[in-house]
């Protein structure tokens, strides 16, 4: 947490906060956020006169574009951002504030303190860390399932950890990742590799479906995640197979499952979603697997 459809509600969200904004100036009081410049001092002033054009998002990544500069803002498990007016009582575990002329402030806040902004020129953060390789965005027209069945057919790996690879694909994680597998009708652990082309068909539109669904309810608030605004997310109650475990499948009525998956918990549903198995003829050693 947060997943791509709460970075994406935050960015919708700020962006109707504060484009058009300009910074007066940056507080930060907890240095080590900031990964790029390595200077605190120079991140400051640097941001300093910028007026803010749009908010967009790579991934998991916030991008806030401004006239000359680009940061790009990690989240992480409980990063959020929210909008003040100066004067408001600044909150326990807010680390860094952004003042605007206007007497506004965005101020961003993180409890676990793992979230990350880096500062940039304009274009050049695609080329290097945190965003140089990231793989395919979801929500875009280029992730079509061609695209898709390409860059997951070459994995070896359990199809579960594979679509939690930011490396393959952008913004999945672990809520949505048990979600579109349930509505694929795959097992977490079916090899990536192994996958039918009909599993891959019905997988690809699986993970549209629910981010889509997922970013018009704002999101997932499992556990303190709110948008710009302090509000709640509200897909946790359209969930059909993350944190059930024990209850009965909505489709089947069987028990969700909950096991590990590289290193993962991991909620299925073991008639819905049986497991890969490969089975021998009797005669030769032929091998033939067994579509789910």
């Amino acid at each position: 947490m947060p997943e791509l459809p709460e970075v994406e509600t935050v960015r919708r969200t700020l962006t109707q906060l504060i484009v058009g904004k300009t910074i007066q100036s940056v507080h930060v009081s907890l240095p080590r956020i900031i990964q790029r410049p390595d200077d605190i001092q120079r991140f400051e002033v640097e941001l300093a006169g910028h007026t803010i054009l749009e908010i967009g998002r790579r991934g998991k990544f916030l991008r806030i574009i401004m006239d000359g500069l680009v940061l790009v803002s990690h989240l992480r498990m409980e990063g959020r951002y929210g909008v003040y007016q100066t004067g408001d009582e600044v909150e326990k575990h807010t680390h860094v504030i952004f003042r605007f002329t206007d007497g506004s402030e965005l101020r961003y806040k993180d409890v676990r303190q793992f979230g990350t902004m880096h500062l940039f020129l304009p274009g050049e953060e695609f080329a290097q860390k945190p965003l140089a390789k990231l793989g395919l965005e979801p929500l875009e027209a280029s992730f079509t399932a061609k695209a898709f069945q390409e860059v997951i057919s070459r994995r070896s790996t359990k199809i579960k950890p594979a679509l939690l690879n930011q490396e393959y694909i952008v913004g999945l994680g672990n809520i949505y990742v048990d979600e579109a597998l349930f509505r694929a009708g795959i097992h977490p652990e079916h090899p990536a590799d192994k996958l039918t082309k009909r599993q891959m068909e019905r997988l690809h539109t699986a993970i549209i479906d629910t981010l889509t669904e997922a970013v018009e309810a704002g999101g997932s608030s499992i556990k303190s995640y709110v948008n710009g605004q302090g509000e709640m997310g509200m897909f946790q109650h359209s969930l059909r197979m993350y944190g059930r475990q024990g209850e009965p499948c909505l489709n089947c009525g069987q028990p969700v499952v909950k096991t590990v998956v590289g290193g993962r918990g991991t909620h299925y549903c073991p008639k819905c979603q049986p497991a890969y198995r490969t089975s021998h003829k009797t005669r030769g050693a032929k091998q033939t697997i067994d579509e789910i």
